[in-house]
């Protein structure tokens, strides 16, 4: 998890007043209460009883800042560390014990900070506590030599996938290295070199977990359903006697400067586009000038008006999208212009149009009409943030480290207010206008004609996949023996649970407009928020081979205007009322997704109705879109993720099915779309008679069908739309492997699929249970001996997916190229093994962790639209989850077995491997699938 953005989770604008935005009368706080052990241990408590869970954030102030060269992605790789194990709590049972009980965890590490969470029933919360207490009191003892190695391995298998096997993946190494002078804390990256991580010792880790990971380093933040006075007796219990460490000092802002513009370049062997980045040194967060600069680059890139897409995107067509963006970290800051250019594109041409950007920004200056939708969208951002009880406790936890008080929101929102359009000019001049910066080309390999002029070679060395980096795990002795550190209690007890909390399923109402709309509603109030979506069926199902992707072209054409409207003008209504209107195509229907105050409920179906029935058909903004929808191909014609999943679904679903083409289309079929098909497309499928609307949040049936009678019912006319019905293709007569070369990659990326149950199947909540313990969770067999056993990889993971009309099996991982025979056989192994039978004791965790999480399926609006979705689409019942429950509940070994044996059939798969095939194409014959096939895409 990548440091969290304060700004998308702590900016509280409806205390704002303007001349032309309706003043909210809506005042919304966090109240907490907080108190210190005294081992320094910063304890903060927040009650939130809608919802029958508690949410347990811990945050270490610690992050890739405090390491030192030579020693880089310690805290990362600490981190990793933190989720095997601890005294008291066994190998891999951090993920068993919080899954089990119907909880979900995670960690992450960011450049300043470590966090971890927990978000579980309620009464599971002892448990919780139980458990981080060991880990942060009981836990260097059980760093051994062979737990180390394997998540060393797995971590370098993690820089693979996230970094050095996909497009553009060095530019953030580059840019620390080169931004930051040698020795600042940001000059690495939080992942570190692969040669650290290889080098680190045990001796090391622990250094580093005594030194940081201790109380008074450290703030942990309860919010959700509980009882103070139950609370603080256990937090006593469990952390109160881990001693505290030496002081651990804040550090001190470290700003930096350029003497002089960089300019690198290097040749990618995953792009197929060219990228240009160009960054400024900037300022530390929470100083006056970050919130400048943050509203400044907001103004430059956000939107149809703003310069740089009227530059970059309108005029000069040079690329899909122009970003700009300011990061203000705890040391320093950097503000970025990204620009990922249409293929072909000079670099050199695009920076001269940053700068032609820049210098319309000074000749057009900001309006307050500029400044007042910017602080619009973060007013609804803000209450978004505030929608589950996790994310309350991240953002107490982050104000208390990074401020030194929880309450810091008072400050912050002032800062934000006081934001002014002559501060958003200074800090322009200040730190952008005629400044030194740094810039990285990456360009697709032999194409150094398209860099940015007077560019270097950043001389990056790329891993050779034969000599990878990797621990040797077998050549380690005999594991040692874990010493028990005294405590005042029996640690080794794991505390009781006590009776799983009810579960309420919410209140599901229903409607029908005179016209054919069915909606669906579920009110939830305890934010000024809601969330609703139009679903039309139809979608990628309704086109045709050579005209794929029209769907999505349409989506992305309804928000480009409408009849009364221009682009701009249509955007900047959605802007002002703080609000986001999306429109997208997926595989079985077309969605207008609506997030607004409930406040402008109505006014945001006032321009739903004006973007469904009124279409501009924008001859300029067609061309824009297309040219983006090709260059969105193109570049992912080098991503061996995005190649895995267009093989795989080329070989279950064959030629003549439409599903074998992606929904975004293809080159060729993109470049022979009209607007004559779009608008042909549109009168077929636009009709309310194939229309659900869902609606969740702080708004009652009346007025929702209230507003939906002003406009879309009195306007638009049904039609008949006929959805086509699929045959399900024939599975292979056996299984056999199918490779697709991408020269010199790091990792492959394995894909093995079969054509499956439906998800209007009966079975298919039975298969998804079914494959539970297979590969649906972390604690998955796969994941299990691939990631934590053999650290091949950073992930496995199996699962059933799909819609109404169609359904598939996967298997899949991105492991370490000379990993990949083994990993295959493994996949092949496991996926046969399954089919056998499971265990009393795995079936036992299957059924706890999936009937016990429905206590967390209702919380947040995401959770409760996805429901009723899920309703609409496949004819639910509104209780649905219980029937799900009484499946689970009934389960038995036997009929696990059988439902095993005929979900999953693994004589009749294909096997998709993405990678280097000089190297491996050759040793795949071993498995015993014959001889593999080079596929050509």
């Amino acid at each position: 998890m990548k440091k969290l953005n304060l700004l998308l989770i702590i900016v509280f604008l409806s205390l704002i007043s303007c001349s032309t935005r309706e003043k909210s009368d809506e005042k919304l706080s966090v109240p907490y209460e907080q108190y210190q052990l005294d081992n320094g241990l910063s304890v903060i408590l927040h009650q939130d009883k809608s919802d029958p869970i508690i949410a347990v954030a811990i945050m270490y102030h610690v992050g890739s800042n405090r390491e030192v060269p030579g020693k880089t992605g310690f805290a990362h790789l600490f981190e990793h560390m933190m989720f095997q194990q601890s005294e008291n709590v066994g190998q891999d049972e951090f993920f068993s014990k919080i899954q089990s009980a119907g909880g979900t965890l995670n960690g992450g590490t960011g450049n300043d900070q470590t966090i971890y969470y927990e978000v579980v029933p309620r009464n599971a919360l002892e448990m919780v506590l139980w458990m981080e207490s060991d880990r942060m009191g009981y836990l260097e003892n059980t760093v051994t030599k062979s737990a180390f190695a394997n998540q060393q391995n797995v971590v370098q298998n993690e820089k693979r996938q996230s970094y050095d096997n996909r497009p553009y993946g060095y530019n953030s190494w580059l840019i620390a290295k080169n931004l930051y002078p040698e020795g600042h804390p940001y000059s690495w990256t939080v992942i570190g070199e692969m040669e650290d991580l290889f080098n680190a010792t045990v001796d090391d880790v622990k250094a580093f977990h005594s030194k940081f990971y201790v109380p008074n380093n450290t703030t942990i933040v309860l919010a959700g359903d509980f009882e103070v006075a139950d609370v603080k007796p256990l937090l006593e219990k469990y952390f109160g006697e881990i001693p505290g460490g030496e002081k651990v000092e804040d550090m001190e802002p470290q700003r930096v400067s350029l003497s002089e513009t960089k300019k690198l370049y290097h040749e990618d062997n995953f792009a197929k586009t060219p990228q240009l980045t160009m960054i400024w040194p900037s300022v530390e967060e929470f100083c006056d000038d970050a919130y400048a600069l943050d509203f400044l680059a907001r103004v430059l890139g956000d939107g149809k008006k703003s310069p740089f897409y009227k530059v970059i995107v309108k005029e000069k067509k040079l690329a899909p999208r122009a970003g700009v963006y300011n990061n203000s970290m705890e040391l320093a800051g950097q503000f970025t212009v990204s620009v990922n250019a249409n293929a072909g594109t000079s670099l050199a041409e695009v920076e001269s149009a940053v700068f032609e950007a820049f210098k319309r920004f000074e000749e057009e200056g900001i309006t307050e009409r500029d400044l007042e939708k910017h602080k619009a969208g973060l007013e609804t951002q803000f209450y978004n943030g505030m929608s589950s009880v996790l994310y309350k406790s991240f953002q107490l936890a982050m104000y208390n480290e990074f401020t030194g008080s929880p309450g810091y929101i008072e400050q912050d929102i002032e800062k934000i207010k006081a934001v002014t359009i002559d501060d958003i000019k200074r800090v322009y001049e200040t730190y952008i206008k005629d400044k030194p910066y740094l810039a990285t080309s990456f360009v697709p390999k032999g194409q150094v004609e398209l860099i940015a002029e007077n560019s270097v070679d950043a001389g990056i060395v790329e891993e050779n996949v034969l000599n990878a980096t990797q621990v040797d795990q077998s050549a380690i002795a005999e594991e040692e023996i874990i010493e028990k550190t005294p405590a005042g209690f029996d640690r080794s007890v794991e505390p009781a649970k006590g009776p799983d909390p009810e579960i309420t399923v919410p209140a599901v109402w229903t409607g029908e407009t005179t016209n054919g709309i069915k909606v669906y509603g579920i009110e939830q109030n305890e934010l000024p928020l809601i969330q609703y979506s139009m679903v039309i069926d139809g979608g990628h199902l309704l086109e045709s081979k050579d005209k794929a992707g029209v769907a999505s072209f349409l989506a992305s054409m309804l928000t480009e205007g409408t009849a009364t409207k221009t682009p701009e003008e249509l955007e900047e209504e959605i802007d002002l009322l703080g609000a986001s209107i999306n429109v997208y195509a997926g595989t079985e229907n077309l969605t207008v997704s609506v997030n607004c105050l409930t406040r402008n409920y109505e006014k945001t179906l006032a321009l739903v109705e004006e973007i469904l029935l009124q279409p501009r058909w924008d001859e300029e903004q067609f061309e824009l879109t297309k040219l983006r929808m090709i260059n969105n191909i193109k570049s992912n014609q080098a991503n061996p993720n995005y190649l895995a999943s267009l093989a795989l679904d080329k070989l279950i679903y064959g030629d003549e099915n439409i599903l074998s083409v992606p929904g975004s289309g293809t080159i060729e079929s993109l470049e022979s779309i009209t607007m004559d098909d779009l608008k042909d497309f549109y009168n077929k499928t636009i009709s309310p008679s194939v229309a659900k609307m869902h609606v969740v949040g702080k708004i009652g049936q009346d007025r929702v069908l209230a507003g939906l009678n002003e406009s879309l019912v009195a306007n638009w006319k049904p039609f008949n739309v006929e959805i086509p019905r699929l045959d399900a293709p024939q599975l292979p007569e056996k299984s056999a492997i199918y490779f697709v070369d991408v020269p010199g990659a790091k990792q492959s990326v394995i894909n093995i699929g079969q054509y499956a149950v439906p998800r209007s199947s009966d079975d298919f909540e039975r298969a998804t249970v079914v494959n539970y313990k297979l590969g649906g969770s972390f604690n998955g067999i796969v994941n299990l001996i691939l990631r934590e056993e053999k650290g091949y990889t950073y992930g496995a993971r199996t699962y059933f997916s799909g819609g109404k009309n169609f359904g598939t099996f996967e298997a899949s991982s991105s492991v370490r190229t000379s990993a990949t025979e083994e990993s295959v056989q493994i996949f092949k192994d496991e996926i046969e093994k399954y089919r056998k039978g499971i265990s009393d004791d795995d079936l036992q965790f299957t059924k706890d962790a999936l009937i016990k999480s429905n206590a967390r399926e209702f919380e947040t609006l995401d959770a409760l639209h996805s429901m009723l979705v899920n309703i609409s689409a496949y004819d639910l019942p509104f209780d649905y989850v219980k029937r799900e429950e009484a499946f689970i509940k009934s389960l038995t070994p036997e009929k696990h077995q059988e439902l095993a044996q005929r979900l999953i059939d693994p004589d009749h798969m294909y096997y998709v491997v993405v990678g280097d095939a000089e190297t491996q194409l050759p040793v795949l014959k071993s498995i015993g699938l014959g001889d593999p096939v080079l596929l050509e895409l």
